[in-house]
């Protein structure tokens, strides 16, 4: 701040006449009260013109700081990042494209986010980059830092950049990037510090563990497939899912932020490639379960051929029991927002069909809430801010302790909210 006062701002001139002002002030108040001059109004007029002086000064001040700051972008900013604190402390477990679109509603209404991404993909740049260099796949981190970052479009479009000819073809820029920091700052999570600098990233990205681990699948009929990027490929069902080794260790941020947590979020996203892998790594589904924040699944809008084909609602519950035990979620939140018909004959022709809330009743110590969460652009895809608003309204119903008093970005979170919400 101290280059503020050098020659060429034109701010020191500012400064003088608030101090001039103050001087002229305390000048004609002392005065007044030590002299009892019977010539007040001489006092009381330089008074006023010590007042003018001081006002002037202080536009003159703030006009210099708009100018240098960018108008009202910085105040903007700084009552966001001081808005944005102030939320609730919100953990998010996954992959893929589920991911970062949690990340991207959340990161409105509050920074203390943190990501935990699997890393066991295989496949396509990440798993080139894996395989040449030895570096942790990088594409589902770097989707989930661009879904966090305040960065201006031009910095998100060059980290999503893909080449398509050369010896790069394939390779995601953003992918580069953080393959050349790790090299550079000597570690993965240095990297992810550094880059999350470069992005302005709002919350924490971190990966499930720092041990090259790789996906392995039983198929119903005894047959066993290896690598993240082969699971879901055969018709015939999967049993389970493991990892290899099977006692990788999770980063200590990652457990203190569960730990600490007032919601951790699971889903949406594949089920056995994406959220499973996450708790393979056993301390991260043993604090999971031992935690006290408020745990929600969010369910699937369609199941996943090859992965989850004709998986009921069910089915998906009880694949996260059958690999982690029970006692991991607390509150399902599933879609009821009615498919676009010529969007759903798309993906039923892929062989994808909805997922639907059951009927009746389910299960007990699980409550299921549904909402509308579908984006609307022709796509069969969780529209970010209404997934956001779904998971806040959650943390008002089943969390008010929390709640009472707090204030998200404009958006009161008191009792009378906790009434909007349907169950099922």
């Amino acid at each position: 701040m101290w280059r503020l006062l050098l020659p060429g701002f034109k701010l020191k001139r500012f400064m003088l006449l608030v101090a001039v002002g103050f001087m002229g002030m305390g000048g004609a108040i002392g005065e007044t009260i030590l002299s009892h001059r019977v010539h007040w109004w001489v006092d009381l007029s330089i008074f006023w013109a010590g007042l003018a002086v001081v006002g002037l000064g202080t536009w003159g001040m703030g006009a210099v700081m708009a100018d240098l700051l960018g108008s009202d972008q910085w105040a903007g900013q700084w009552y966001s990042r001081r808005q944005l604190a102030r939320g609730p402390r919100v953990t998010a477990l996954g992959g893929g494209t589920g991911l970062p679109v949690v990340l991207r509603g959340l990161k409105e209404y509050t920074s203390n986010l943190t990501a935990v991404v699997t890393v066991a993909d295989d496949g396509g740049s990440s798993g080139r980059l894996r395989g040449d260099l030895g570096v942790l796949p990088p594409g589902d981190i770097r989707n989930c830092m661009v879904a966090l970052a305040d960065t201006e479009p031009l910095m998100e479009e060059l980290f999503q950049h893909r080449f398509e000819t050369g010896e790069l073809k394939g390779h995601s820029f953003g992918n580069l990037f953080l393959a050349a920091m790790e090299r550079t700052a000597g570690d993965f999570v240095t990297a992810l510090r550094e880059s999350s600098r470069v992005l302005a990233v709002r919350g924490t990205v971190l990966p499930a563990t720092l041990d090259r681990v790789s996906l392995w699948a039983e198929l119903a009929t005894g047959v066993r497939i290896e690598g993240e990027s082969n699971i879901g490929k055969s018709s015939d069902p999967i049993v389970r899912v493991g990892m290899e080794p099977p006692d990788a260790t999770p980063l200590a941020e990652t457990i203190q932020a569960i730990k600490e947590s007032d919601m951790v979020v699971l889903g949406p996203g594949s089920l056995y490639t994406s959220i499973i892998p996450n708790l393979l790594v056993a301390p991260i589904g043993e604090a999971l379960k031992n935690s006290r924040a408020l745990k929600v699944y969010v369910a699937n809008l369609m199941t996943q051929p090859g992965e989850t084909t004709h998986f009921s609602f069910e089915d998906h519950l009880d694949a996260l029991e059958r690999h982690v035990g029970s006692g991991l979620v607390d509150v399902v939140l599933v879609n009821n927002q009615v498919i676009d018909a010529v969007a759903l004959e798309k993906y039923r022709q892929e062989g994808a069909e909805p997922v639907f809330a059951p009927g009746g009743g389910f299960r007990s110590g699980l409550t299921v809430v549904s909402e509308p969460l579908i984006a609307v652009d022709g796509v069969i895809r969780h529209d970010p801010a209404k997934l956001a608003l779904a998971l806040l309204h959650l943390m008002v119903r089943f969390r008010p302790d929390w709640s009472h008093g707090h204030a998200i970005d404009g958006l009161w979170l008191d009792a009378r909210l906790r009434h909007r919400r349907r169950s099922v």
